[in-house]
């Protein structure tokens, strides 16, 4: 059986359709901290708080559980406001997972970022192996947790598995208080109003990833030769690098009354700390990396289906 823990957020609601469609119903137990209210067929819903150790261990023994796609934490943005919080669920989360695990005998995959990254490291073409200090709570716990990664991997033989993710874009979930949400809210009001008032700079660069690509990525990786992962911390994963202006470009080519106004904000600073580029060859060398979607066919399949399925009215 399958676990996905923070299963409702932006990655976890559209892995969970890829795993069910992979392996088929009731193979996948997806977990967050309250069930929703509209259940998708497919799934086994749990809830699942993983700061608490002796819950993460209840469940996988309930489920009979062999693999784990722990996705529950807390974003960049949200982390900056509340971290303590950041800290207890990025950290302490992912040790429970980690160690509930080694005894229980699973695989687990678990998302680090491109947060771990800092002023210090270079900002373009960033190699997979660098300087890695973050100015953010956030970018803290996830280099916490790649060395928690690696520790669990080296010293007890746990195949853990990961990927520093880059911006991730998204029709299937509303921003979930990253940095890299303006590439997803611009899609969102392009098409609700008309206008978008950015919080970074037009001329602020990131790089980023279509969300089938990110799933699809997830999916290579924990189908690969287990003797073939070189790297126990976490990989270096990028699809393409766009700025806030060249979004708002590509989509007022296909939406001429399009308007975009830029208004930096505190994620200005957490921006402007991160690459602008990212060079994943190891991933593209160990697991066949290769994404499918380049930035205009990502603007072309995000404008159609959030003109189809706009997010609710309230966010």
């Amino acid at each position: 059986m399958i676990l996905i823990t923070g299963a409702q957020g932006q990655i976890g609601i559209d892995l969970a359709d890829a795993l069910v469609a992979k392996y088929g119903d009731g193979k996948v137990v997806v977990t967050d901290l309250r069930i929703p209210e509209v259940l998708r067929k497919g799934r086994i819903y749990d809830v699942l708080d993983v700061t608490y150790m002796e819950s993460v261990k209840k469940l996988l023994n309930a489920h009979d559980i062999d693999t784990i796609f722990h996705l529950a934490g807390i974003l960049s943005a949200t982390g900056e406001r509340h971290p303590e919080l950041a800290w207890n669920v990025n950290v302490n989360g992912v040790r429970n997972i980690l160690e509930a695990a080694q005894l229980s005998g699973c695989r687990v995959f678990w998302p680090s970022s491109i947060a771990v990254f800092g002023p210090t490291t270079p900002r373009h073409n960033t190699p997979q192996e660098t300087v890695t200090e973050p100015g953010t709570m956030y970018g803290a716990t996830k280099v916490t947790g790649e060395l928690l990664c690696k520790f669990h991997a080296t010293h007890h033989n746990l195949d853990v598995r990961s990927v520093r993710f880059p911006g991730i874009i998204s029709h299937a979930a509303p921003p979930g208080g990253g940095t890299t949400d303006w590439a997803v809210d611009m899609f969102l009001q392009a098409v609700r109003t008309g206008h978008y008032n950015c919080f970074v700079r037009e001329d602020t660069r990131m790089p980023m990833m279509y969300m089938p690509d990110a799933v699809k990525s997830v999916i290579d990786l924990m189908a690969a030769d287990n003797e073939g992962i070189s790297v126990r911390t976490s990989y270096n994963l990028t699809a393409f690098s766009f700025s806030a202006g060249e979004l708002a470009a590509s989509i007022k080519k296909r939406m001429p009354d399009f308007t975009c106004s830029y208004k930096p904000d505190f994620r200005q600073d957490i921006a402007d700390s991160w690459p602008e580029s990212i060079n994943d060859s190891r991933a593209r060398r160990d697991w066949n990396w290769e994404p499918q979607f380049d930035l205009e066919m990502m603007v072309d399949d995000m404008l159609e289906n959030v003109a189809k399925k706009p997010f609710p009215s309230e966010l």
